[in-house]
C-alpha cells in the first residue's frame, strides 16, 4: 500500500489551524484578558428572519409523510425553487442562465476542490500569490504543476496576465481573499481574453460578490467571452450567513467544452458519483435568502459588516498604514508597520492589543509583511479593537 506522497509537499498544518493554536496559547497564558478575533472569516450575525421561517416550514414538511423529502430528485442541480432563485438573481444583473447551468452544492470550498476531478493532473494551474490556501493545497495534493501570478502592492494586488506564462486552469477570486482587492471590468476582460487565447479554464470564486459597491462586476459572466472559458463558484456563507448551514452553487455554461467534451456533463457525472445533494431544509432557506424579503434582510447584515470594515480601514488610514480592501470586501489587508514580518506583527498585536489577525505569510510569499483583518466581529468588538489598535500603533 502506498500513500499519496503529494500530501508530504504540503505545509505541516492548515493556516487557520495554526492561527487558532496561537490564539489558544494566548488565552491559556492570559485568562484574564479579553481577546478580540479579527482573524477567521466566520460570520457572527444570525440568519435572516425570512431564511429561518423558510427553514422552519421545511422542517414541518419533513415531519409529514405527504410532504416528506428524501434524496433530492435532481441531486446535481438542486430543487427548482432554489435554482430559479439563483437564475433570477443573475438576471437582475443582466446575466442570463439556463436551469441546467446551475449546480447546487454544500459550499464553495467543496466545489473549488471537487471541480478539479474533471481536469487532468497534467494541467498547469495558475493561482495568485497571495492566495486562499485551498487553491494551492488541493492542486498540490493532486500533483499538478502550479505557477503563481505576482500580486503585490505595486499592482494593488490585482495582477494581470503575463503572456509568457502558459496556464490551463486559472484561479481568480474577486473580491479577493485575503487582500480584499476587486477587479473592474477591464481587469477581468484581460483574464478572459488570456484564457480564450490559451484554451484555458478560469475557476472564478465569487464568494464575496455581495460586498461589491458601485459598478464593479459581480460575476465573471458579465464579461464578454467568459462563457467560453469560465466556471463560476459561489457560496451563501458570507452572502447569507450560511457558514454553519453550508450551501453554495457552481455555474458551468452548457456550451463550455474542452477536447470536444462538455464540462458540465463531466461535472454531472462526478457529482452523481461523489455527492448526494444538499438537504431540502437548507435549500429552502437558501432560496428564501434570494427572495425579495430575504435579499433585503441579508443586505442589512452585509451593510453591518461593511461598516465594520470601513471603521478598520479608517483607523489604518488615519495612522498612515497602507492597506487594500475594506470597501468591496469584508477583508482588510494591511502592511505591517515598523518593518515587522507578518508573524512578528501578528504576535505583537496579539500581546500588545489583545487583537488577533491572520499573518500574511500563510497566504504565500507575497503575503509576507502583511496582516489580514476581517470585519465579521460584532460592531461593539470592532469598535473596541479599533481603539486598542490605535493605541497600540501609537506605541510602536
Amino acid at each position: 500500500m502506498n500513500i499519496n506522497r503529494n500530501f508530504l509537499a504540503l505545509c505541516p498544518s492548515y493556516l487557520f489551524t495554526e492561527v487558532g493554536a496561537r490564539i489558544a496559547s494566548f488565552r491559556e497564558k492570559h485568562p484574564e484578558r479579553e481577546l478580540i478575533r479579527l482573524s477567521v472569516g466566520d460570520v457572527t450575525l444570525p440568519l435572516a428572519p425570512a431564511v429561518i421561517r423558510a427553514m422552519q416550514r421545511a422542517v414541518l414538511e419533513m415531519g409529514d409523510a405527504a410532504t416528506f423529502k428524501g434524496y433530492c430528485p435532481e441531486t446535481c442541480y438542486g430543487y427548482e425553487v432554489l435554482t430559479e432563485a439563483i437564475r433570477a438573481r443573475y438576471a437582475r444583473r443582466g446575466v442570463k442562465l439556463s436551469a441546467g447551468e446551475i449546480f447546487v452544492s454544500d459550499g464553495a470550498k467543496s466545489d473549488l476542490s471537487g471541480i478539479l476531478d474533471i481536469f487532468s493532473c497534467d494541467n498547469t494551474v495558475l493561482v495568485p500569490d497571495p492566495v486562499y490556501p485551498v487553491y494551492a493545497d488541493t492542486n498540490i495534493m493532486a500533483g499538478r504543476r502550479i505557477v503563481y501570478a505576482d500580486a503585490n502592492g505595486g499592482n494593488g494586488f490585482l495582477p494581470l496576465p503575463d503572456e509568457r506564462v502558459q496556464a490551463d486552469i486559472i484561479y481568480i477570486c474577486s473580491p479577493n481573499n485575503p487582500t480584499g482587492a476587486a477587479y473592474g471590468y477591464d481587469g477581468l476582460k484581460a483574464w478572459v481574453d488570456y484564457a480564450l487565447r490559451r484554451n484555458a479554464v478560469i475557476l472564478y470564486d465569487a464568494a464575496y460578490e455581495a460586498f461589491i459597491d458601485g459598478d464593479l462586476p459581480h460575476s465573471v459572466f458579465e464579461v464578454e467571452g467568459a462563457r467560453g472559458c469560465a466556471i463560476e463558484i459561489c457560496s451563501f456563507s458570507k452572502t447569507a450567513g450560511f457558514t454553519g448551514v453550508r450551501c453554495g452553487y457552481t455555474v458551468i455554461p452548457d456550451t463550455l467544452e474542452r477536447e470536444g467534451v462538455s464540462l458540465s456533463g463531466l461535472w454531472i457525472r462526478r457529482q452523481s458519483t461523489k455527492f448526494n445533494g444538499v438537504s431540502y431544509i437548507t435549500q429552502m432557506g437558501a432560496a428564501a435568502a434570494f427572495g425579495e424579503e430575504g435579499e433585503r434582510q441579508t443586505a442589512e447584515n452585509i451593510a453591518y459588516y461593511k461598516r465594520n470594515a470601513a471603521a478598520i480601514a479608517a483607523l489604518l488610514g488615519a495612522n498612515g498604514i497602507w492597506y487594500t480592501g475594506g470597501r468591496h470586501s469584508p477583508y482588510i489587508w494591511m502592511r505591517c508597520p515598523g518593518g515587522m514580518n507578518s508573524l512578528q506583527f501578528f504576535g505583537a498585536l496579539l500581546e500588545g492589543a489583545g487583537v488577533a489577525g491572520t499573518p500574511g505569510y500563510g497566504f504565500g510569499k507575497n503575503g509576507e509583511g502583511y496582516l489580514r483583518l476581517t470585519a465579521f466581529a460584532s460592531a461593539e468588538d470592532t469598535a473596541k479593537a479599533c481603539t486598542r489598535m490605535g493605541d497600540f500603533l501609537k506605541r510602536i
